[in-house]
């Protein structure tokens, strides 16, 4: 108290001195009309009481730093202390939060304890076993200590801080209280770790339980992963008996392949055959007056032949020719009674091809066509033969084409029409893929079926889908015998 009056006693003398001295020069520097940096005298005695002023607070504060040295710290180093201030406040809070979690795991730990003094009881039969696994439970309570030892050094160094920021904030008796109860909670929560510590023997025996409860779990999934692989293995199987099957499929793909060039091959050479003959008859294109007995491209003779034996390809083709050469003569010359006279001319290179074509062992269609158009009383009429592979076109319940009607809102000739243009693409589909005959037969070839299957689908007032399916096994030979089969959602609903 007696240093602070006479700091404010001097600092009070001193500043009256000084401002004596500067009124005396201020008054000094006017008289004598003094001008210092080439300002006016007035000027020059105005900034001679401002600095003699400014001389005044620098003393006073020269003084008050010299003299205390809290203040000269509370000026300069306030912010730090503040900055100081708040890591210790946040340092504060997380302790606080740490002891709130110990507190917490205490209260944890403790349920534990009253569970496993129930269960204590059970454990003493067990304690042979947990003898044997005591040796690795004190491995993990060393590892304990070890954390344990950690966390001290931890409060030792938290410590350390403290004492620092007391010896920093000695001044602010706050600040002190404050680190004083934050060194009082360290120290509460070394108690609790210490505590927590003597507790971990019985938790490291619950993790041993629960090892041996994750290796049982480890054993369950290998042993499923075994059947994993089992199935796995099974799945490899079935995927190579597909790669088989679609080896197998590409074997059947290459052969119908070849035989696909084969029947190109042919097609080829029928029409090469075809446009030779064609241009070596062009004249006759125009039909001469009288009575046309044979058509262009007219069916003669025809025949399903399959050659087994080596001299039964020319007896078949001398079979049909002969057979085409009585057609002729029937047609040409009708009334006649000479049935053995030679009408048809045929190249013997043309014959010798067709029988070096069928005499491989398969099964052909073999007909005789006319070249020409033909009144009649001709004397001479050229034909060309063809021979055909006589392959399955459809199979008996494959679907040759199909429409749909609405007989509800369909008058009769409309459903008369529809019928008609799936019968002609029945036709188209069976000759486009070498259909030879365009016979279709319909049911049991009767008209009365036919009639009575248009009868049932106009008085259906419902729409349905009309197909027309291969009642048999269809040839390339023909001829192509349908049902027609009305149906709706999948279901047949009447047919011929």
């Amino acid at each position: 108290m007696t240093t602070g009056l006479i700091l404010i006693a001097a600092i009070l003398v001193l500043g009256g001195f000084i401002a004596t001295v500067g009124d005396r020069l201020g008054t000094r520097v006017g008289k004598a009309r003094l001008s210092l940096f080439n300002l006016r005298p007035r000027s020059t005695a105005v900034v001679v009481t401002i600095l003699t002023g400014s001389l005044i607070a620098a003393s006073t504060l020269a003084i008050l730093f010299a003299v205390d040295a809290r203040l000269r710290i509370g000026v300069f180093e306030l912010g730090k202390i503040q900055r100081d201030l708040k890591q210790k406040r946040e340092q504060l809070a997380i302790t606080t939060k740490q002891k709130n979690q110990v507190e917490s795991q205490l209260e944890t730990t403790r349920q534990q304890l009253a569970t496993t003094s129930a269960q204590k009881s059970q454990a003493e039969s067990e304690l042979a076993q947990a003898k044997a696994e005591q040796i690795k439970a004190q491995k993990q309570q060393a590892q304990a200590r070890k954390l344990l030892a950690k966390t001290n050094q931890s409060l030792k160094t938290a410590l350390a801080k403290q004492s620092q920021t007391q010896m920093q904030l000695n001044g602010t008796q706050t600040l002190l209280s404050q680190v004083s109860t934050q060194f009082q909670q360290a120290q509460a929560l070394l108690r609790a770790v210490s505590q927590q510590a003597k507790v971990l023997r019985i938790e490291i025996q619950k993790l041993q339980r629960e090892r041996q409860q994750l290796i049982q779990q480890r054993n369950q999934v290998k042993a499923r992963i075994g059947e994993r692989d089992q199935e796995i293995a099974k799945l490899d199987q079935a995927v190579q008996n597909r790669d088989r099957d679609i080896a197998e499929r590409d074997k059947v793909i290459a052969q119908r392949a070849a035989h696909l060039k084969e029947l190109e091959s042919q097609q080829d050479q029928l029409e090469s055959q075809v446009a030779r003959l064609a241009q070596y008859y062009q004249s006759y294109k125009v039909l001469r007056q009288g009575n046309v007995a044979l058509l262009r491209d007219q069916v003669l003779a025809g025949a399903v032949v399959q050659i087994v034996g080596p001299s039964s390809a020319r007896q078949a083709v001398a079979s049909i020719l002969q057979e085409a050469n009585r057609t002729a003569i029937a047609l040409t010359q009708p009334g006649t009674n000479q049935v053995n006279q030679q009408l048809i001319e045929l190249p013997q290179w043309q014959v010798d091809q067709l029988i070096n074509q069928i005499d491989d062992g398969r099964s052909y269609v073999v007909r005789v066509l006319a070249a020409g158009n033909y009144l009649v009383g001709e004397k001479h009429v050229q034909v060309f033969v063809s021979a055909t592979r006589n392959q399955l076109l459809f199979k008996a319940g494959d679907v040759v084409a199909a429409t749909s009607a609405n007989p509800a809102v369909m008058t009769t000739e409309a459903i008369q029409q529809r019928l008609n243009l799936l019968l002609f693409a029945a036709k188209f589909r069976a000759r486009s893929i070498g259909l030879l005959d365009d016979t279709i037969w319909i049911g049991d070839n009767r008209i009365e079926s036919l009639f009575h299957f248009i009868q049932q689908l106009q008085q259906y007032n419902q729409p349905v889908d009309i197909k027309a399916i291969a009642a048999v096994d269809t040839y390339t030979a023909g001829p192509l015998k349908i049902e027609l089969v009305a149906v709706q959602h999948g279901k047949v609903v009447f047919h011929t």
